[in-house]
């Protein structure tokens, strides 16, 4: 169970028990502030019953404890903890049984002060010796200072044990409360950067025939805030962290993603991110000019790890145009304008003369995934250099065209089924023809003006073989697209990017497939996904097994996924505005609706949505007709 609100981290067990082991514990900014919050009633440990979310930051708990002699099958003492990110812990006792009870209450508390990392490899040490303090205890390492205060005060506190000690007198039907803080001391309270910025992100909702699609979308959003950091330099910027517990600062890459996929909630948080790395792009000269740093990705069995720098760099231009047409206004668009001119400037000068956009370091693959993203950034980015009078679009479009016919040449492999796209070309001109979710980023085009999505680098026959390969049972897992389709050498259901069901690249997909007209493909996976965010309580992971779907079957967590996600929940938005279709144009003053016609999802209302700046809410019927409820006054409907 994890309850986050950055730099504010709490992680228990299923049963939301604290017993110091793995990563349990409360956390601020990477650092184990707690890692142990014991509770016995009467000299007994209570009997979880029930261990449930109310929100992204907040969880609850439910125990009870048979606190007298003869007291029979029902419990007569209930427990209750309610946990927050923010290193609050409230522990409320209530006597459910006819007479009065005298309940001792001892809470045993500890902590190794350990950073994260240390935690997650295995290397943390012994706990910290612990000092009564005024109302708690206190802990404290040559580089921190800890205290955990309580209120009411304990009746008695005990250094060498760790425990605090309450004597509670409860008639029948009587509750008693304690509240334990978690302080870093000189440091003051946790302030979430999410629940100081609400605005950042729209308060959308979903209704519809689907089960789950409230909850999918609240959920959502609600991680989203959850996982929202400030940059100190400039508080004004918000960006998102990659997720929770194991990548809770920047990363370039997915912030990019996740801000382009949550652009419906309104167009703030992509302005934030875009500012943010912005300020990282290396100043030159040389052949990294304009580019954004990212660390090095896990690519799976066949290729080497990947720069998400390249990535981030290409999807920096591509936020933007966007976010330009979703509504965000000029003024900010012209003052990142100068960052996305250097992206541009980056990728023409690293092709060259030549038609590939190659990896980085000398004698890497020519990946089929980097040439989508290049494609998509030099036409978004002349589309939005052109908007602006700058030049260089013509040069990007005709490279673009360039690349097309390469690309449609050099990376397609011939079989007996049709063929598929290569994930990537050798050094030496050998295909790599191994079908994974790479391949969905060729579907992913980009949003161009009037609605019009930009073209891509496969025709229109390949476009339908590829919805044919990430349709069939080696690629569909029915829960979902897995990294690597089943057939592949290599292949493991849990494998990151060798098997594992991705999240972020099904919604992808989806959102592709809906767009190419290839629907049926596009609603296996919707439905899917779906029942896949039931099962997780509508917090989808990263990813998770690719094991086949069966009958009354529930899809297996990964160990390693982050949950929350930020590419995850905002893959989730993105989803759910397919079904509805908005395209829009702020700067030429329409939305284009295209719903999926056989609304795979049956009847479906978003509300509170943000186009052009103001609220937008579209209902799409069980005939796919949609409609608009709300708009922007002038906003002019195309369909």
């Amino acid at each position: 169970m994890i309850c986050v609100a950055l730099p504010g981290l709490a992680i228990s067990d299923g049963h939301g028990r604290l017993n110091g082991r793995g990563l349990e514990g409360f956390y601020r900014a990477g650092r184990r502030l707690l890692s142990r919050c014991q509770v016995r009633v009467a000299g007994r440990e209570p009997l979880a019953l029930q261990a449930r979310s109310t929100g992204a930051d907040r969880v609850r708990f439910v125990g009870t404890i048979c606190a007298g002699p003869g007291a029979g099958p029902d419990p007569d003492v209930v427990l209750e903890r309610t946990r927050n990110a923010d290193g609050t812990e409230r522990i409320t006792l209530r006597n459910t049984s006819l007479r009065l009870l005298h309940l001792p209450l001892e809470v045993a508390l500890g902590t190794d002060l350990a950073e994260l990392g240390e935690i997650a490899s295995g290397r943390t040490g012994r706990e910290v010796a612990a000092a009564v303090r005024d109302s708690g205890l206190r802990w404290t390492s040559p580089t921190l200072s800890v205290s955990v205060t309580a209120d009411p005060p304990p009746t008695d506190a005990l250094a060498s044990a760790g425990l605090l000690r309450w004597e509670f007198a409860l008639p029948p039907g009587g509750t008693a409360s304690v509240e334990l803080r978690v302080r870093q001391d000189g440091a003051g309270p946790v302030r979430a950067a999410g629940r100081a910025a609400r605005g950042i992100l729209a308060d959308a909702r979903a209704t519809g025939d689907a089960p789950g699609l409230e909850a999918l979308l609240r959920t959502c959003v609600d991680d989203l805030r959850g996982l929202l950091l400030r940059d100190p330099a400039h508080p004004a910027d918000l960006h998102l962290a990659a997720g929770a517990p194991w990548r809770c600062g920047l990363a370039p890459a997915e912030a990019l993603s996740a801000a382009r996929m949550a652009l419906p909630l309104g167009t703030g948080l992509a302005a934030g991110t875009l500012h943010t790395l912005a300020r990282t792009q290396h100043p030159g000269p040389g052949p990294r000019y304009g580019m954004i740093p990212g660390p090095r990705r896990d690519s799976g069995p066949h290729l080497p790890p990947g720069c998400t720098g390249t990535e981030a760099t290409l999807l920096f231009p591509v936020l933007l145009a966007e976010a330009r047409r979703w509504g965000l206004p000029e003024r900010d668009t012209r003052r990142l304008l100068p960052a996305a001119e250097r992206c541009l400037t980056w990728l023409r000068d690293t092709v060259g003369d030549g038609t590939y956009l190659r990896e980085p370091l000398p004698g890497g693959p020519v990946r089929c995934e980097t040439q989508a993203h290049a494609h998509r950034a030099a036409l978004l980015g002349a589309d939005l250099l052109e908007a602006f009078g700058r030049p260089g679009a013509a040069d990007l479009r005709q490279w673009a065209q360039e690349l097309r016919t390469a690309f449609r040449k050099d990376f397609w492999a011939e079989d007996r089924a049709g063929g598929r796209p290569a994930v990537a070309r050798t050094p030496d001109g050998r295909l790599l023809p191994h079908l994974g979710a790479a391949a969905v980023h060729l579907l992913d085009t980009g949003l161009l003006g009037g609605g019009e999505h930009a073209p891509g680098l496969l025709d229109k026959t390949r476009t339908e073989q590829l919805a044919r390969l990430l349709g069939g049972p080696a690629m569909d897992s029915g829960w979902g697209l897995r990294g690597l389709a089943t057939k592949e050498p290599g292949y493991n259901p849990l494998g990151h990017r060798a098997g594992a069901v991705r999240v972020p690249e099904t919604a992808i997909a989806l959102a592709g497939l809906a767009a190419a007209g290839h629907e049926k493909e596009a609603a296996a996976l919707l439905r899917g996904l779906l029942a896949a965010a039931g099962s997780f309580g509508h917090r989808l992971p990263e990813m998770f097994a690719g094991d086949q779907r069966t009958e009354g079957g529930a899809p297996v967590p990964h160990p390693a996924a982050c949950r929350p996600s930020a590419t995850a929940a905002a893959a989730a938005v993105l989803l759910l505005t397919t079904l509805a279709g908005i395209r829009p144009d702020t700067p030429a003053g329409t939305v284009t609706l295209r719903p999926m016609p056989t609304a795979p999802a049956g009847e479906i209302g978003l509300k509170g949505l943000r186009v052009a700046g103001a609220p937008f809410s579209v209902r799409v019927s069980r005939l796919g007709l949609a409609m608009v409820e709300e708009a922007a006054e002038g906003l002019q409907l195309r369909v």
